[in-house]
């Protein structure tokens, strides 16, 4: 066995097996009985028991409109109910007097390292108001935080139809940095269905990249551009690397229809995210993955324009999750819990994820007995493994994990 960096004993994994996890340049190497005999590691602890998990995966956030990094700022309601485009405008307006970007997104990926996770996706605003300088912010940080988080971008194109110079902002940010397109509401923000998805596959097909959509349009609206966005992945081959996230409309309508739509997401291979938003209705995540949709979660926005709520804390999502879905089993908190590991890696196509020999060591420690525990309880997080390195304490981002980018950067997340 090659040289060890280190030697974690007594790691209680989620199948309830204990365990060694023997770590070397950055991947476990070696998972033997406890007391087994080891060469020497540079360092070697015992955590007594303790549960490691791995990774937690963010897959949706929006980095670059958080105010956690910022001084509080009271909700402001639209004027007449919810309206998208003043909630947009009410974004701006917020982001105009606030603290940098920098500011604002480094607190957001420091507290969600804290928290466990070791990948996000983050939907960055790309329009001619803000031009090119959210994704640059991001791209910068991306680098300087690439120790301890893997970030992978989604240039979110507001208004590739109904926004002069838009699309042409996306094109450029997909050779800047971003790593997938985005786009949001081809109704009812862009009024022109087919005409929003032309641009969009076609921005993915020159990029060779993949494509994860903002879908807020409800009832069967919503459903017929579901529908849509699954034959256009079929006919592209993009199967695998299409995301819809919200598509709320799944939640708003019969059974019936949802399971007609949901069949032909499952045959299109399209992932669905959900975030379980407070008062909305949501997609019916066991009766998507039961039709055989893959379903993934992410914290959505935290702290900002939108709403006041979120922590980065993807164990706290989960619990979210469940609760708003009814889920009480074992097996039902089993599936929330895959929402932030397994199946959110398959939709991110993360490499060697997971906790078995070959995979990165990107690792959670939590003083819980199982998956299950970990949801509801929340624990602090005793460390947590980037690479093998410790990039947070007990629940404190470590501030040398931010520090300026090592010679060789991790890779960025590949979107196809």
């Amino acid at each position: 066995m090659q040289p060890l960096d280190l030697v974690i004993d007594r790691a209680r994994l989620t199948t309830g097996a204990t365990c060694s996890i023997c770590i070397a340049a950055g991947h476990i190497v070696a998972m033997p009985e406890n007391g087994a005999d080891l060469p020497a590691a540079r360092e070697r602890i015992d955590i007594g028991g303790a549960l490691v998990l791995p990774g937690l995966i963010d897959g949706h956030n929006h980095l670059d409109t958080t105010f956690l990094g910022d001084v509080w700022r009271p909700h402001q309601r639209c004027t007449a109910g919810f309206d998208l485009g003043e909630r947009l405008a009410i974004q701006k307006e917020w982001l105009a007097r606030g603290a940098p970007l920098e500011k604002r997104a480094s607190a957001l990926i420091e507290r969600a390292v804290s928290r466990g996770t070791t990948h996000i996706r983050t939907h960055v605003e790309v329009d001619p108001d803000f031009g090119l300088r959210h994704l640059e912010g991001i791209v910068a940080l991306r680098e300087r935080y690439c120790d301890a988080v893997s970030i992978q971008i989604v240039g979110l194109g507001r208004g590739l139809i109904v926004r002069p110079g838009t699309r042409e902002l996306l094109d450029e940010a997909l050779t800047q940095g971003a790593d997938l397109v985005g786009g949001l509401d081809p109704a009812g923000f862009e009024g022109d269905i087919e005409g929003h998805l032309d641009v969009v596959f076609a921005l993915a097909e020159r990029h060779a990249t993949g494509i994860d959509l903002h879908l807020h349009d409800g009832g069967h609206l919503g459903l017929f551009t579901l529908d849509r966005i699954a034959e256009r992945t079929r006919l592209a081959g993009l199967g695998g690397h299409v995301a819809v996230s919200h598509a709320y409309a799944l939640g708003e309508v019969s059974n019936d229809a949802m399971l007609e739509t949901a069949e032909r997401l499952a045959a299109a291979n399209v992932a669905i995210m959900t975030n379980a938003p407070g008062d909305h209705p949501f997609p019916p995540i066991a009766a998507l993955r039961a039709a055989g949709v893959t379903v993934f979660a992410g914290n959505d926005d935290i702290r900002d324009s939108w709403w006041p709520y979120g922590d980065g804390d993807m164990l706290e999502r989960a619990m979210m999750i469940g609760y708003r879905s009814g889920f009480y089993t074992d097996a039902e908190l089993a599936c929330a819990f895959d929402m932030i590991t397994d199946a959110a890696a398959g939709v991110l196509h993360i490499p060697d994820y997971g906790i078995e020999v070959g995979s990165a060591a990107d690792l959670a420690i939590v003083d819980a007995r199982h998956a299950q525990e970990a949801i509801v309880a929340r624990p602090i997080r005793r460390a947590v493994y980037k690479a093998g390195r410790l990039v947070a304490r007990e629940g404190t981002f470590l501030p040398e994990a931010g520090s300026a980018p090592s010679a060789t950067l991790h890779p960025n997340l590949a979107g196809v």
